[in-house]
């Protein structure tokens, strides 16, 4: 594992996930789970709900111990933090945990005082925050008088006050409307560009283009982990371009072209072409389309919403999942066959 010293070499990873596992029972809510947070990026860990995001963070955290593997943040193992290093942490948990009796304000500055910040910074600092997140015209109310909403943001203030190295936020903009929505996420950008570094969980899956890299979580299992377009480009299986025509045309005739991977049609005029360079190969389509008699309306490249980039990697993970124990169901016949001296028949 690093030291503090190495971790302050932006070259080295800020966090470290080695084959890492949390189980409950028979249950693994993380599921050998590997990989590394480079310093001065936002990590966006997306799934569904109970797909082990916020098990990952409670262990980077140092709030549960994996039950295998191995972890390092900030250079050192979360259950064994030191002191400072714990310092440099700024941790938003999924659920509401602050002072119920204290003011929006007194919540922030005590914070702020846990991490020794004086007066007049603190005071400076405390208001920043709450006009940043649209909550100082509410900073003289009772934290249990406030919306859900604003109970996260006022969540999150408290994460951000002592402005730590690493952030860990868990589900930040839930039950946040749009506008704040885009606010936070800039926040996060501008804190990213100071140097800092988030590990950011969150269910809405269009958030991942505000991400410089993307975990995908389903079952507890690590799906994916590449950056926004690299994460679209796997999901479709390279570029797609649409192609737009005036009259029906069958996209079976553009099937090896040179530079085309596959082609998916759901209307007669319209398709879409797979292919490994767009910029190449939409020509090319074009002039075949036209060479066939037909006549293109237009062409674009394609870029989906990541809920179908989404939808799509899950769907591809459980099918190479169902493959995978068919191959093993096939291996263990053929095992036991051969220990019975027998050879097993096709289907």
């Amino acid at each position: 594992m690093p030291n503090w010293v190495g971790v302050l070499d932006p070259k080295m990873p800020i966090v470290v996930m080695d084959h890492v596992t949390r189980r409950y029972d028979d249950l693994a809510a993380v599921d050998d789970v590997s990989l590394e947070v480079p310093r001065g990026t936002i990590l966006g860990v997306i799934g569904p709900s109970g797909s082990g995001k916020t098990t990952l963070i409670r262990m980077l955290t140092g709030t549960l111990a994996p039950s295998e593997g191995d972890l390092s943040v900030l250079g050192e193992h979360p259950r064994k933090f030191r002191r400072q290093t714990r310092e440099k942490l700024g941790y938003m948990p999924q659920h509401f945990v602050l002072y119920d009796e204290l003011t929006a304000r007194e919540n922030v500055s005590f914070v702020a005082s846990l991490f020794g910040l004086l007066w007049p910074k603190r005071g400076r600092r405390v208001r920043q925050l709450l006009e940043l997140l649209d909550l100082w015209d509410a900073r003289n109310r009772r934290a249990k008088q406030l919306s859900g909403g604003m109970q996260r943001r006022l969540e999150l203030a408290c994460a951000m006050v002592h402005d730590p190295v690493l952030l860990f936020v868990d589900e930040p903009t839930a039950g946040i409307d749009p506008m704040l929505r885009e606010t936070v996420w800039n926040e996060f950008r501008r804190l990213r560009d100071a140097g800092r570094t988030l590990v950011v969980t969150t269910q809405i899956v269009s958030e991942a283009a505000y991400c410089d890299s993307i975990a995908v979580l389903s079952h507890g299992a690590l799906i994916a982990l590449a950056s926004p377009e690299d994460l679209r480009r796997r999901a479709s299986g390279g570029d797609v371009i649409e192609i737009k025509t005036t009259a029906a045309f069958d996209g079976v005739t553009l099937d090896g072209l040179p530079g085309v991977r596959e082609i998916r049609q759901h209307a007669p005029r319209e398709i879409l072409v797979i292919t490994d360079d767009a910029a190449t190969t939409t020509p090319r389509v074009v002039e075949a389309i036209q060479s066939a008699g037909g006549t293109v309306v237009s062409s674009s490249e394609y870029r989906p919403t990541f809920d179908e980039v989404f939808s799509r990697l899950v769907t591809q993970a459980e099918e190479s999942q169902d493959g995978a124990e068919q191959g093993k169901g096939v291996g263990v016949a053929e095992a036991e066959a051969k220990r019975d001296g027998a050879v097993p028949r096709a289907a």
